[in-house]
């Protein structure tokens, strides 16, 4: 979330960044509300220690008068103060509608922009900033990777269907193995080059967990939310490893001499996916359940944009070596997600469509911090102890499985039917160069 101070401070710094996001009347009309209940609430505050340090002075003052025999003085003085008590109670309790109404509309609120985010309304507007590797095929050429999969045997959409109905798959015998291969390698390579240390987490989590990221309230329609509490509270199915992951450290004051901390987890993922259709429902690209290997930085301001880099490169990395086509692609104002600060997408070439995105590597600032209490205690300075400060948190999928395969399929089908293996992924295949279709 944003900071409330800020907003109470600097309303037009907050409007200039909703401006860039290209906000609508509603959300614009909200950080009104939010300036106006700031202004209510500092008045309230303001009225309450009035009242309480008047009910100081004048409980000393009643001892002085009962002492001196001045009853009727001191009596008095009490029925002043009991008249305060009452209104300092009134006080209190509209402060915490106050503040409970405020809370609410700023978690409403996406994050600030970093000053290097373009300008742009929406996705025809992102920048593309490099592009890695030549496409193996033009746009059009071969098939897609769902009459590719079904050839081969190894996609079984029929039969998914029958089990939970449209946009699931079952992948069958080296598809598979393929997917298996797949998430093997992403942390082998993260937990083992790149350093980071692997979790493996529950798969649902509660209300406080998802707003801690920012999913909740605002993308409530998008999450399988359980049809009953667990363990006396409202949960969901994870949409990403991002939310339990990122909420490892909620509530904690991490010394800065042990940032950053870096995570690699495999999870499924589960969404809804409301208001998708048209090209993304038909395969694996758009699905209710797929896997991803998520990776999840806890930053020291100061470094997260150098970070922010490096774990674009890890992710980089994974589709170099598995010598997939991609371009990097910066994301506008109008695009970037409503929680982060800067985000880059990762688009692999796909033969039937062009490039689809297939990591999301975002920089958060501290507003996923500000909103689960993870914070950081800077060094000492001058050997005084310093307070504690959010700190900043970052992720980034490496890589999503499925659009792995997906490209796997498309990138590397042959003449003949069959698929050839990226060669790093042959000792997790047990030695399969290719995949064949039945009847070769």
């Amino acid at each position: 979330m944003l900071d409330p101070n800020l907003i109470a401070d600097q309303p037009d710094v907050v409007r200039a960044h909703l401006a860039r996001r290209h906000a609508d009347e509603g959300m614009l009309a909200d950080l009104e509300r939010i300036v106006a209940l700031s202004e209510r609430r500092k008045e309230l505050i303001a009225e309450r220690d009035g009242l309480r340090a008047e009910r100081n002075s004048l409980s000393k003052e009643i001892g002085a008068l009962y002492k001196a025999g001045r009853r009727d003085e001191a009596e008095a003085m009490k029925e002043k103060v009991s008249h305060g008590n009452v209104r300092t109670k009134i006080i209190e309790e509209e402060l915490d509608t106050v503040e409970n109404h405020r809370r609410e509309l700023i978690l409403g609120l996406p994050n600030l922009l970093h000053d290097a985010v373009p300008e742009g309304k929406g996705e025809s507007e992102n920048v593309v900033v490099r592009t890695w590797g030549e496409p193996l095929l033009t746009e059009g050429e071969g098939e897609a990777h769902v009459e590719v999969g079904q050839a081969l045997g190894i996609l079984d959409f029929e039969r998914a269907a029958k089990l939970t109905g449209a946009r699931f798959a079952v992948l069958k015998g080296l598809g598979a193995r393929l997917e298996r291969a797949l998430i093997n390698y992403f942390l082998d390579q993260h937990t083992g080059e790149h350093g980071y240390t692997e979790v493996l987490t529950p798969y649902i989590v509660h209300r406080n967990i998802a707003e801690g990221t920012g999913q909740l309230p605002k993308f409530a329609t998008d999450m399988f939310k359980l049809s009953e509490p667990l363990n006396g509270e409202d949960a969901y199915l994870i949409p990403t490893a991002e939310l339990p992951v990122t909420n490892l450290h909620r509530d904690e004051i991490i010394d800065a001499q042990e940032l950053p901390i870096r995570y690699a987890c495999f999870s499924p993922c589960f969404r809804s996916e409301a208001g998708s259709a048209g090209r993304d429902v038909r395969g694996l690209i758009r699905v209710h359940q797929f896997h991803k290997v998520e990776l999840v930085w806890v930053a020291h301001p100061d470094e997260a944009e150098k970070h922010h880099q490096e774990l674009l490169g890890h992710a980089e990395t994974m589709l170099q070596r598995l010598g997939l086509a991609y371009r990097v692609v910066e994301l506008c104002g109008g695009d970037v997600s409503f929680a982060a600060h800067r985000c880059f997408d990762l688009e692999v070439w796909l033969p039937s469509q062009g490039y689809r995105e297939i990591s999301s590597v975002s920089h958060f600032s501290d507003f996923q911090a500000r909103r689960m209490g993870l914070r950081y205690r800077p060094a000492p300075v001058d050997g005084k102890k310093q307070k504690p400060r959010p700190a900043h948190t970052l992720n980034g999928s490496g890589l999503a499985v499925g659009r792995t395969i997906v490209a796997i399929l498309e990138n590397f089908q042959q003449p003949d039917g069959s698929v050839v293996i990226p060669e790093v992924l042959r000792p997790y295949m047990g030695g399969v160069d290719r995949l064949v279709p039945p009847e070769a």
